[in-house]
């Protein structure tokens, strides 16, 4: 795969150097790079999904990315003993997209499970023909003790569908298994935070999720690939920040995705802001320019929380692109 992508480029690049011969320099400068859209994903191939997981997901027309979340419903979790919200961090999630070319999909997955379900669920997805990117920790002091393990295939939809239905149906996680939703709170992330303070210290506005505010952040200045599929914000490519508790006294756990170069000066912020760096780690295989994810924590001022995400946010997209030089 990456060796049609690498002829692909170079055709694309011998088109546009033949072009640019007959350019004057000042044309020349603003001549654009070729780009591909990514196909959207077809009504029926939508009705697909829903009927191999037997729930209903969303679509983002803007990246061409269907997702169902997956949350731990079944789980009563706590941090340092306190009880916090299953949106707080243990939500998880399949998505689907098009590689560039139409050719095939990608499904990706980040799944919530306990230390005994991990293994089990490594050998369903290999039995149904897909593989595991990454199994890692997001937290640190929870209880229950939870691992994410990333779970990834190329196809068509809708064999990716029955091939991931397939892998999760004997976990917790096959929303069959789930139990039914609890009512909605009469409290929620409204009413527990100060919204606009926040909003203004972050410079983006969250989702309010339940007893939980949350800010789910792109990474627009980085063109990422894996295997055809351009990676972006709702298959996996985000940075994100979620509060629990109350504006004084909050949690905070989210993801920070990097370029390698990024990484360290990533941590010297958050640690310079009191937050805990949970893990390091990568979340995809294949991707290009290869990201690093990092998981941190805090508790306190919910204003000064946010204080230590966006001083991260505003390192991202400074430092050259690579890693380290030896």
């Amino acid at each position: 795969m990456k060796t049609n992508n690498n002829r692909r480029t170079f055709l694309q690049t011998t088109a546009l150097a033949g072009t640019a011969l007959l350019l004057p320099m000042g044309k020349l400068l603003a001549l654009p790079l070729p780009t591909a859209k990514t196909p959207p994903i077809t009504t029926d191939e939508m009705a697909a999904i829903d009927a191999a997981l037997g729930k209903k997901g969303s679509y983002k027309d803007a990246e061409q990315v269907y997702t169902t979340p997956l949350p731990r419903n079944d789980l009563k979790m706590k941090i340092k003993g306190e009880p916090v919200p299953i949106p707080f961090g243990f939500g998880g999630w399949v998505s689907f997209k098009k590689t560039t070319d139409g050719k095939s999909a990608m499904v990706m997955s980040d799944t919530v499970l306990q230390m005994e379900e991990v293994n089990p669920l490594i050998s369903a997805a290999h039995a149904n023909g897909l593989e595991i990117a990454a199994i890692h920790n997001h937290f640190f002091y929870e209880e229950p003790r939870i691992f994410y393990m990333h779970i990834h295939g190329m196809g068509n939809i809708a064999d990716l569908a029955k091939k991931y239905a397939d892998t999760i149906r004997d976990s917790k996680i096959f929303p069959a298994n789930q139990p039914a939703p609890s009512p909605p709170p009469t409290i929620t992330g409204k009413e527990n935070f100060d919204l606009p303070a926040l909003d203004a210290i972050v410079k983006y506005t969250g989702t309010v999720n339940g007893p939980t505010y949350k800010y789910t952040i792109g990474r627009a200045d980085v063109k990422v690939m894996a295997m055809g599929v351009e990676m972006t914000t709702n298959i996996g490519l985000n940075t994100w920040a979620s509060f629990a508790g109350k504006q004084d006294d909050a949690h905070i756990a989210g993801d920070i995705a990097m370029l390698q170069s990024e990484v360290n000066t990533v941590i010297k912020t958050l640690r310079a802001h009191n937050l805990e760096v949970v893990a390091v780690h990568n979340h995809m295989l294949g991707d290009d320019p290869h990201m690093i994810f990092l998981h941190y924590y805090g508790r306190g001022n919910a204003a000064t929380l946010a204080q230590g995400f966006r001083a991260a946010l505003d390192v991202l997209g400074k430092a050259p692109m690579g890693g380290m030089k030896m």
